[in-house]
């Protein structure tokens, strides 16, 4: 793995929450597509050279499954991660009281905040009209029907996936693979024992298991228990350079998350990304420096202590 600051971050563009500029956004980052996103594959084969991870979700209908596997494997894509802790929708409180889908549904509340928000009104009405173009030839939750996150999660995708599913996955793909949303050692090893080349440890964002641990709480056993055989990336929580720094002196390869630019892009669009993108590359650098570090490589648990 090349260690330069731009492979320590994987940038995930958030599923049906996220709006229409993520398909404007470039970075230098590692991208990632999944298939409850709104950005196609062929966009980002056609504009973005750097490494390129399709974020899977495992859908009752396996024919789309396959399919989104084998237009990845077309699109050359170079990482498949399976995700594996959303085969039901986690109780999502602050949804639920604030009735929020994707695409938002016109209330006399939301026309309210419309009004409140005229540029982000004016980009939504004045663009494409929402879809989920990995999904939309195959089911109506793809079009513009508005549906909650946890909705499509609870009955769109398959809630009987097992490991063997996992691994036939992964024999159907055939290139480096990822499984996301492992939290145990147990579930870390058998990770392995089914040819997964990477894991991320992670919660997804904290929305699904409540009073599930934090990602990086479970960092340290995992890495102690299988680092060695297989990289591992903390996702989530990750909104400063320390935290990426500290990711990485446990043993983390990587760190990934959607939130520690999702918010510059919805209030700033590409510059708000390039500027959110910016600060935590000072960051680290700067962290790094005030370390006496030279290099990553130079990152270790001795820079750490657990209060």
């Amino acid at each position: 793995m090349d260690r330069d600051h731009s492979s320590l971050i994987i940038i995930l563009l958030g599923g049906m929450g996220s709006r229409w500029w993520s398909s404007r956004l470039r970075c230098s980052s590692a991208t990632y597509v999944a298939s409850v996103g709104k950005v196609s594959r062929g966009y980002f084969t056609s504009f973005y050279d750097t490494p390129k991870l399709f974020q899977l979700y495992f859908h009752k209908d396996r024919g789309l499954t396959n399919s989104m596997i084998e237009r990845c494997i077309a699109a050359n894509f170079d990482v498949l991660a399976l995700t594996v802790d959303t085969i039901t929708g986690g109780n999502r409180e602050r949804d639920l009281r604030t009735g929020f889908t994707s695409p938002p549904r016109l209330t006399l509340k939301s026309l309210v905040s419309f009004a409140m928000h005229p540029r982000w009104a004016a980009n939504y009405f004045m663009h494409e009209k929402f879809e989920l173009p990995q999904l939309k030839d195959y089911v109506k939750e793809g079009s513009n029907i508005s549906v909650s996150v946890g909705d499509y999660f609870s009955t769109m995708l398959d809630q009987s996936m097992n490991w063997q599913d996992a691994a036939d996955v992964r024999k159907k793909w055939g290139k480096q693979f990822c499984l996301k949303g492992i939290m145990s050692i147990a579930d870390a090893k058998r990770a392995v024992g089914i040819g997964a080349t990477a894991i991320m440890v992670s919660n997804h964002g904290g929305r699904q298991l409540d009073g599930s641990r934090s990602p990086f709480d479970q960092l340290a056993e995992i890495v102690d228990a299988v680092g060695d055989r297989i990289d591992v990336i903390c996702d989530g929580g990750i909104t400063r350079g320390t935290h990426v720094l500290k990711a990485l002196s446990v043993g983390a390869k990587a760190c990934s998350g959607g939130r520690l630019y999702l918010y510059a892009l919805a209030a700033a669009g590409q510059a708000g990304v390039e500027r959110a993108l910016e600060n935590l590359r000072a960051e680290i650098e700067r962290d790094m420096k005030l370390m006496g570090c030279r290099s990553v490589d130079q990152l270790s648990r001795d820079n750490l202590r657990f209060r």
